[in-house]
Order: structure tokens, then sequence, then C-alpha cells
């Protein structure tokens, strides 16, 4: 092969690397709101973590033993 086709191959390879990337991410961007939405989880309880993240703070979520 010469240094055209390998460059090309390599030109290509990396164009559905960052399109398998994207789809992946804004799949799960996708799902994030789509369970916000509906109510199935909530995700705005989690942004208080970054202004209240002390040792003594109370739990978010209960859990299940």
């Amino acid at each position: 092969m010469d240094q055209e086709t390998l460059m090309t191959m390599a030109g290509y390879g990396k164009f559905f690397i960052l399109l398998f990337v994207f789809v992946i991410f804004y799949s799960y961007a996708y799902s994030i709101y789509k369970r916000q939405r509906t109510g199935e989880r909530d995700f705005e309880k989690y942004t208080s973590l970054v202004h209240d993240d002390s040792f003594d703070s109370a739990p978010l979520e209960k859990r299940d033993n």
C-alpha cells in the first residue's frame, strides 16, 4: 500500500470512530432527557452535590439493604 491509501483509510477510520462516539453520546443524553421528562429519575437533585458536598449532608436517595 502506498502512503496516500493509508492516509485515506486513516481518515475514514477517524470519521467513523467520531460518528460512533457522536451517536453514543447523543443517545445517552437523550435517554437522560427522556427519563427526566417522564419522571423516572430526577437528575436535578444531583446538582445540589456541587454546592452541598460535606460529610454531614443528608443522603439524596434511600438505600435498600
